[in-house]
């Protein structure tokens, strides 16, 4: 009898084994597999969510991840409103050119907030009060200095027959979208950022 029971409570107990449950409380979203499928080991047989403890993943090109750390502060735009949050993970390899960057949300999730939204991202590497600094120029790099065509005092862009002047100017540390400025230009300056290479051999131009 007792070796009965036993092949009993064997087979009740692989039966059991055979029911899939979540380790956390959540929505089931998406089940990718049919009823009947043979899976191996590790597979992912459904996908759960719990709306309250969501995170978010930035790809951010690989160039631009070396001075990403764990722990850096970061804004989440989920376009209907702004979340903070710090990085948690930063993925060891680069896949297609670009990292995958994990940032642990700190902040109330705003309305809409749900699983596999499109969200933009900011990571805050450092921050400088006090500085002056202007929009990335082509082929601006940081601390280096090279000439930009600043716009004659008095004109304002787009305005007809303006005149832009050679400027040599001094970067120092930069963004994604903006340099420092430590030297060359001050504030209220005007300055093209596009390409003017095809004009090297000029000191002045005419904008128009």
């Amino acid at each position: 009898m007792s070796r009965l029971r036993a092949a009993y409570d064997l087979r009740r107990g692989q039966m059991e084994k055979l029911k899939v449950r979540a380790g956390i409380k959540g929505k089931l979203q998406v089940v990718p597999v049919e009823v009947g499928s043979q899976l191996a080991a590790g597979a992912n047989v459904a996908r759960v969510a719990d709306p309250g403890r969501l995170k978010a993943e930035l790809r951010i090109p690989e160039t631009q991840t070396r001075d990403i750390e764990i722990g850096q502060i970061a804004d989440i735009d989920t376009r209907n409103g702004h979340v903070p949050g710090r990085v948690s993970r930063i993925d060891a390899a680069a896949t297609n050119g670009t990292v995958t960057v994990d940032v642990q949300l700190t902040g109330e999730l705003p309305r809409g907030a749900r699983p596999d939204l499109t969200v933009d991202g900011t990571v805050e590497l450092e921050r400088l009060d006090n500085v002056v600094n202007v929009g990335r120029a082509a082929f601006a790099q940081e601390n280096s200095t090279m000439s930009l065509f600043k716009v004659t005092p008095g004109c304002t862009i787009p305005q007809m027959d303006c005149e832009a002047t050679r400027t040599q100017v001094k970067f120092g540390r930069s963004s994604v979208n903006t340099i420092e400025v430590l030297d060359g230009l001050k504030p209220g300056d005007q300055v093209v950022l596009s390409d003017m290479s095809a004009w090297d051999a000029h000191d002045r131009v005419r904008l128009n």
